[in-house]
């Protein structure tokens, strides 16, 4: 017996139907012009990694906390309702994928992003968010 759950993600996807062609005849001239434009292999690979980091709400929620201000461990703990081990545990696959870049003052570690690209693209999906709520109300 399979128990394993499925993604929340996946039911969106499989729930929905997608619209798709009634004939299947492929215009060679928009596929030519699309080839340039269409990520390669490993650059799609780098891309879902990056994807992959930030699809845990945890290290989302601290990334939303680090967009804000810089901030150390324990202060991150507290806001977050996450242990200390566990905020240094999603802190350390940030620094890995160079979301976060931290200094220590006496014997705290403050955090903050550590581009601007990450703000940004949080500070997008955020507003992307808002914009669909919004449309969803009307």
């Amino acid at each position: 017996m399979n128990t394993r759950k499925r993604k929340p993600d996946l039911d969106i996807v499989q729930t929905s139907d997608a619209p798709t062609c009634e004939t299947h005849l492929v215009n060679l001239e928009n596929v030519r012009s699309s080839m340039a434009h269409i990520l390669s292999t490993e650059k799609a690979q780098l891309m879902a990694e990056v994807f992959g980091v930030l699809a845990d709400p945890n290290r989302l929620r601290l990334v939303s906390a680090l967009a804000a201000q810089e901030l150390c461990v324990c202060d991150l703990a507290a806001l977050t309702k996450m242990s200390e081990s566990a905020v240094c545990h999603q802190l350390r696959l940030l620094k890995a994928m160079r979301f976060v870049s931290y200094r220590r003052s006496g014997r705290n570690v403050y955090y903050s992003l550590a581009e601007g690209h990450i703000t940004s693209l949080y500070h997008f999906l955020v507003e992307h968010l808002n914009e669909s709520n919004d449309e969803d109300l009307r």
